[in-house]
């Protein structure tokens, strides 16, 4: 396997250090209101000491209540912006790590996705960037807050009595001790717990996809009580977790508590010493009713950074994840134009230790309908997934257009290729959207005429909406056969250089197939067509077929010539004639 082009680490920092100017804003803010609640208190201190020693004048006193009051008033304006500033460049990042995100699982082949289930990617773009989301906007708000508040105000109250001081901060030591192990605990429980819900998102979407199936074995019950059991064991987690968690908010209020009566019983005793003022120890309750908030929050916050460092490590095993299938060192950018021929030489392919095709030899030239068949399993699938480069071989080389595949870049062979497959992927969108999936601009000639060719546009005059009819999921509401003809309209509709029908008239019938076939035929004169077909009713209007079967080329040539020969084509003509000749006696 060729090694990738390297891309640097994805790292937070980098989509947070693209908003300095917001976080100075916030840093200034915090700040700026610190320090206008650090100073109320001592204003209220030289009120109350100037009261009882009855120096101070009624002209003295109102002019410190309109400076209290201006003050706070000047206070709620920065609150309001150290709160809307974070939150919102919270949300830009947000929008910038799931749109990286998502371009970069658009990247990602078909072996990430062989291997990653779908609810489980569900459950990271959402529930855990949510996470991230908070833990940045909300996480930095409280943590700006609660640090410059904690800081501040210890040096006023180290500045103003460092005896009371001390002994408060002596009350909080134990209770540092304690976050730290907690948190610990916090960080494996909340992982547990995320992984949980990818379990429960992940049978949900399976559910719902497959909810035909479960239908037609009347299994709702069954699926409902493993739900049942799934959600149980998320909520039995939650509550776990929670239980933990919201430990630690009642015992910060309490630890605030013991802080006050301490405080008024060595604050009092001090006062009545004569040592300090009653301005100061109101100064100093002040003080601790302002951190009330920003200590109570310390827990969540600290709780919300373990769970946003979960989600984020979950988040960057999607980034750390790379293709196997892209542009490398060898990649010649300089080829922008292919032709249609197509060389594989003494081509392997072993997968998971199992060798899935041997010693292929097949040279098809532009232009040349190529038809594949051979037993299920036999590898005909893989034979033309080679060509569109959906995999590598593990031995051999592979030509398209005269140039190693390896060296053509992806964008460049793939533009060039029509893959239509047996199992179509269809979006909810219309069925125009769907036809012209992979068409640059398109054109309501180009649409009915893929249409056309796929047969399908008979079908597509008697629905109500004509081509702005919106599919269901997956193409639920069309029947298989028009799922097929609408994925073959979607592969034509590119005009492409190289057309790929991966078995894709399995749904049709006989007589659907043989309109298909004759409109078809055109098409597949004007560039190489690899078609795969277990019919022998399709695979006679090619111009060569070949024959796999357990992974090797075992019989070649045209139509007739296979079935003058012994071998499997000639005995699948003869079932499939005999099933037809059934078919009419009846």
């Amino acid at each position: 396997m060729e090694t990738a082009i390297q891309t640097p680490p994805v790292r937070l920092s980098r989509y947070i250090a693209q908003h300095k100017a917001e976080i100075a804003l916030t840093i200034v803010c915090a700040l700026v209101t610190v320090c206008i609640n650090l100073v109320l208190p001592y204003i209220m201190r030289l009120a109350i000491d100037g009261l009882t020693a009855g120096t101070l004048t009624p002209t003295q006193l109102t002019h410190q209540i309109l400076l209290y009051l201006g003050l706070t008033a000047l206070t709620l304006w920065f609150a309001r912006q150290l709160r809307r500033i974070p939150l919102r460049f919270s949300h830009q990042i947000e929008y910038d790590v799931r749109r990286d995100l998502f371009a970069h699982l658009t990247r990602l082949d078909q072996e990430f996705y062989r291997k990653e289930r779908t609810g489980n990617l569900m459950t990271r773009m959402s529930s855990d960037l949510i996470v991230v989301r908070d833990a940045i906007g909300q996480g930095f708000l409280q943590g700006t807050r609660t640090v410059t508040a904690l800081l501040f105000a210890s040096v006023v109250m180290v500045w103003i009595a460092p005896e009371l001081a001390l002994l408060i901060f002596c009350l909080y030591l134990p209770i540092i001790i304690f976050f730290t192990v907690v948190l610990n605990v916090v960080r494996v429980r909340q992982k547990a717990l995320q992984e949980q819900a990818s379990d429960v998102s992940n049978f949900a979407q399976e559910s719902f996809v497959g909810i035909r199936c479960i239908k037609g074995f009347a299994l709702d019950r069954r699926r409902n009580r493993l739900f049942e059991e799934l959600t149980g064991e998320l909520a039995r987690r939650e509550v776990q977790l929670q239980t933990l968690r919201q430990l630690l908010w009642p015992l910060m209020a309490f630890w605030f508590g013991v802080g006050t009566l301490v405080l008024l019983y060595a604050g009092g005793r001090q006062v009545i010493a004569g040592t300090v003022s009653v301005g100061v120890v109101v100064q100093f309750l002040q003080y601790l009713l302002y951190l009330q908030w920003p200590l109570l929050s310390l827990s969540w916050m600290l709780s919300l950074l373990q769970r946003s460092k979960v989600c984020w490590e979950r988040i960057l095993e999607i980034f750390q994840s790379r293709p196997q299938i892209t542009d490398t060192a060898e990649t010649d950018f300089a080829i922008r134009e292919l032709d249609g021929s197509i060389d594989w030489r003494d081509v392997s392919l072993e997968l998971d230790g199992t060798s899935l095709l041997r010693d292929i030899n097949l040279s098809v030239p532009s232009g040349k309908t190529i038809g594949i068949t051979g037993p299920t399993g036999s590898g005909k699938t893989l034979l033309v997934s080679l060509a569109a480069r959906l995999m590598d071989p593990t031995g051999g080389e592979l030509y398209v257009g005269g140039h190693p595949v390896k060296t053509i870049p992806l964008d460049v062979l793939r533009r060039h290729i029509g893959f239509a497959s047996q199992e179509p992927v269809l979006f909810s969108r219309t069925l125009e959207h769907n036809i012209a999936f992979g068409v640059a601009i398109p054109e309501e000639k180009i649409i009915t005429w893929a249409a056309d060719v796929a047969h399908l546009h008979g079908d597509v005059e008697e629905f109500p909406e004509r081509y702005q009819t919106v599919l269901g999921e997956r193409g639920v509401t069309l029947s298989g056969g028009q799922r097929q003809r609408t994925s073959i309209s979607r592969a034509v509709a590119r005009l492409p250089q190289i057309l790929i029908l991966d078995d894709v008239l399995s749904s049709v019938d006989t007589q659907t197939e043989a309109a298909i076939m004759s409109k078809l035929q055109p098409v597949m004169k004007n560039r190489t067509c690899l078609f795969v077909s277990h019919r022998a009713s399709t695979l006679r209007y090619t111009d060569e077929i070949i024959v796999i079967e357990e992974g090797r080329i075992t019989q070649r040539g045209t139509h007739d010539e296979l079935i003058a020969q012994p071998g499997y084509y000639s005995e699948l003509n003869r079932l499939q004639q005999l099933q037809q000749q059934l078919e009419e006696a009846q």
